[in-house]
């Protein structure tokens, strides 16, 4: 099926103003003319897509379905001409990679310094997002690979795997646990724990390792990101568990402490699009990239 560009921006423009007036005033087009483009939209996919029975108009349900599939496809296609143009316009090469949030935080700021250092005409965009979110970008060509939690049974994916990591229990210096050389799971029953999102890789892991046992542990708290629940730990609101490397060990206030029984790890590699060989200079990033985490690997293994 042809997509159908005009009648799918016409679209977005009405649902995010909710009015057909400052939907045209906004594409420069009449209102007859904005009505064409919806009506030739839904007369192709067979279903409405707005109620103009309202004001201001609303989505039906599959006008709600389409919405946030058709803004990511639109943003898409921006971004990938807005890179095309800016290559043509400057001569400057463009190079776009997937990263976890943790691992982007702590280990590429002083990777693309080096480098930028290196090529300082290429531009550099990072998508520092979940683990699924990294899989699909690199699947669908936007980023040419991810530094991301990989799984073996993904045949649509090249995998490197560089490192696996534990997971341990982060907690406040001054906590009762803070001090032990290692804890089994069930020494945490007693104490208010911090969990993330389950949204997140991390999470899906843990609740796959723990099974049954998760429900006896006191999930008092949950967060989206990783940096929110180790704040809170410093405040001294809770315990959390974290892959090792989403803390950083210099961090004052805050203890890691092993665990076992079972003891959760995760593995961390580089992700591409199978059969399809990385550009010279994802290359060299994806190189670069390689060789600071291996020199984790002894520690994390």
């Amino acid at each position: 099926m042809r997509v159908d560009f005009l009648g799918i921006q016409a679209f977005l423009s009405i649902a995010e103003r909710g009015n057909f007036q400052r939907a045209a005033a906004h594409l420069n087009l009449s209102q007859t003319a904005l009505s064409h483009r919806i009506r030739k939209l839904e007369d192709d996919l067979g279903v409405k897509l707005l109620s103009r029975t309202t004001r201001p108009v609303t989505l039906t349900r599959a006008g709600l379905q389409l919405l946030p599939r058709a803004q990511a496809t639109l943003e898409d296609l921006s971004a990938a001409m807005d890179e095309v143009r800016h290559e043509g316009t400057t001569g400057e090469q463009q190079l776009s990679i997937g990263c976890l949030p943790t691992i982007a935080q702590r280990y590429l700021p002083h990777i693309i310094r080096r480098f930028s250092e290196r090529y300082p005409a290429v531009a550099v965009r990072v998508y520092d997002n979940s683990a699924s979110e990294i899989s699909e970008l690199v699947r669908a060509g936007t980023a040419e690979f991810g530094l991301t939690i990989v799984a073996a049974n993904r045949s649509d994916l090249a995998i490197n795997i560089l490192l696996k990591e534990a997971f341990v229990l982060v907690c406040a210096t001054d906590h009762p646990l803070a001090k032990e050389a290692a804890i089994n799971w069930s020494a945490l029953a007693p104490y208010p724990l911090i969990r993330v999102s389950q949204q997140t890789g991390n999470r899906l892991l843990l609740d796959d390792a723990l099974g049954s046992r998760r429900e006896k542990l006191q999930w008092l708290y949950e967060v989206q990101h990783t940096a929110t629940a180790v704040r809170l730990v410093a405040a001294g609101v809770g315990v959390t568990i974290l892959p090792r490397l989403a803390v950083n060990s210099a961090e004052a206030d805050i203890a890691m402490v092993p665990l076992h029984n079972p003891k959760v790890t995760r593995a961390l590699g580089i992700v591409s699009r199978a059969g399809v060989p990385l550009s010279p200079l994802a290359e060299e990033l994806s190189r670069m990239i390689v060789r600071e985490l291996r020199k984790e690997r002894r520690s994390t293994v």
